[in-house]
This record gives structure tokens, sequence and C-alpha cells, in this order.
């Protein structure tokens, strides 16, 4: 009895021990963890739970927020002609420099997969516009240089081609901000390339002996292998196309013109909110933004299941 009674005595303080050890790790771990939680809380989920009941409210900075409830969603898509221009401007961006721009990483990848040398120096090259096609100075640089007296239409006149204003005519404005998006296709070529990186040479090479050309060899070998990581970049450009901002902002002096023909979603909601000072009605604006992005990736995730590909057999 008293062999069982030290036993018993000796797992109950074992155990005391071991909580004891683990509320200090837990301890220690919450601590690191803080600044992390901190931010998370004052920098995200408070500034979220703020627009949300501003969205609620007629709030204008300069006087307090009254409630108007679903006044501001009401109005957004009942008599705001401007919003519905701004959604059509934005898809059509959308889905046009979203499928150009894969494209062209994809081909750019492909080119640079062929063991050229200074791979390091071609790699840098092309993915240095997607670190400045975001900055004022690049969007300013390409309005001039597309601009009525710029440097393209300065060169297609040597050739006998009369351009048009590409900024300020209404029919291709919005054009010039789909090819400054298309430039910048450096990070999305990146992951391209290291998803080739990835595919055996094997497959290739016994596909040779059975005599596929390199085009069966790209639509039978690399496209369905590099599914995921096609996939991966689907996402992130819809996500990023869907906030873009800078380039409209300055190609159209803030303005979204000619003619409201540059009027993204994001430079109306920067107008509501810091140029007419409604700020409900900009938050508003920012959820419906936020549920636009969550239905077309929700989208994108759901048909990924028929044409997203795992080598484990999966999707």
């Amino acid at each position: 009895m008293t062999t069982t009674t030290v036993e018993t005595t000796n797992r109950g303080r074992g155990r005391r021990m071991k909580s004891k050890a683990g509320a200090r790790h837990g301890w220690a771990a919450l601590f690191f963890l803080a600044p992390w939680l901190v931010g998370l809380v004052c920098l995200t989920i408070g500034p979220m739970v703020a627009s949300l009941y501003f969205s609620l409210t007629d709030y204008s900075i300069l006087a307090s927020p009254a409630w108007v409830g679903l006044d501001n969603y009401l109005t957004m898509f009942g008599s705001d002609k401007l919003f519905l221009t701004s959604l059509i401007v934005t898809f059509k961006y959308v889905f046009i420099s979203v499928p150009l721009k894969l494209a062209f990483a994809l081909g750019v990848a492909l080119l640079l997969n062929k063991g050229i040398r200074g791979l390091g120096i071609y790699r840098t090259v092309y993915y240095i516009p997607s670190l400045l096609g975001g900055s004022i100075a690049i969007a300013v640089l390409w309005r001039k240089m597309l601009g009525g007296d710029g440097l393209l239409n300065q060169v297609l006149l040597k050739i006998g081609i009369h351009a048009p204003d590409w900024v300020g005519n209404p029919k291709y404005a919005i054009y010039s901000i789909i090819m400054l998006s298309v430039w910048q296709f450096g990070s999305s070529m990146i992951i391209f390339l290291a998803g080739l990186k990835q595919i055996p040479s094997d497959y290739y090479e016994a596909s040779s002996v059975d005599g596929a050309s390199r085009l069966r060899q790209f639509f039978s070998i690399t496209v369905p292998i590099l599914t995921p990581v096609i996939f991966f970049n689907l996402v992130m450009q819809i996500i990023t196309s869907f906030q873009s901002f800078t380039q409209a902002f300055v190609i159209s002096n803030g303005s979204g013109g000619p003619l409201n023909s540059t009027l993204m979603y994001s430079l109306y909601l920067y107008k509501k909110g810091f140029s007419f000072f409604q700020m409900g009605y900009a938050s508003a604006m920012a959820w419906v933004l936020l549920v636009l992005i969550g239905f077309f990736t929700f989208l994108v995730f759901r048909s990924s299941k028929s044409w997203v590909h795992y080598e484990d057999g999966g999707k």
C-alpha cells in the first residue's frame, strides 16, 4: 500500500511539473506572438469592424457618423450610375489584363527555361518592372510616353502611322492602363519559371521518342503539370487587379477620365472618401469590393477541381 501511494504521489507530482512547464512554454509563445497579435487586432480586425460600422452610417470625417442602415448600399446599387461605370471599367481591366499578363509571363518563362547564358541577368531585367511598375514615377512616365505627342506616337509617325492619343482618347485610355499592367509580368514569370524547373526532363524525352511535337509537349506535358502554378498566379493576379489604383489615378490625373473611361473601382472609392468626404459610402464600397474579390476567387477555386492537376493525382 505504501509503495502504491508513493507511485501515485510521484505521478501526480510529475503531471503538475509537466503542466507548469507547459504553461511556461505557452506564456513564452504568447510573448513572442504578442507583436503580431497586436498588429492583427489594431491594424486589421479593428479597422475592418470600424469600416463595417461606418458603411452603415453617413460619415464625413468632419461630423459624427449618423446611422443610416443600408442606405449607402441601396444608393450604390440603385441610383449611383458612376458606381456601375466603375464596375464595368474594372471588369474590363481585370478580364483583359490578367490573361494577357499570365500569357506573357508564361511565354517569357518558357524562353528563359532553355538554359541560356546569363539567366540571372535576364530574370532580374524582366522582374524589375514588377518592382517599379506600381510607382507614381513610372505611371507618370507611361502617361508621357503614350500621350498624343509621346514617344510611342513619334515612333509610329516616322513609319507613316498616325496614332491617336492613347491616354486622352476614351476609346483607348483603359488599354494604356492594361498595357502598363501587362508590362509588370515579372513576379508571375518568376513563379512560372520555378514551376518549369520542377518538370522532369524524362517526360519530354519519352514524348520525343513517341514523335510528339513541341506544341503537343506543351499542351500535354507542360500545361497539365503547371496547372497548380497557373492556379496560384491566377488567384493572386485577380486579387491584385481588382485593387488596382495607382496607374488609373496618375494616368487620369485622379479624375478617371476621359469621360470616366479609366474610372477604376478603387479610384472611385478613393474619390468618394477623400475628395467628397463620404467616408460612410466609401466604406460600403470597400465591403462590396471585398465581396466581389471573394466571389471571383471562390469561382476560381471551384473551377480548379476540373482543370488543376497535382502529381499525387489529387485535385
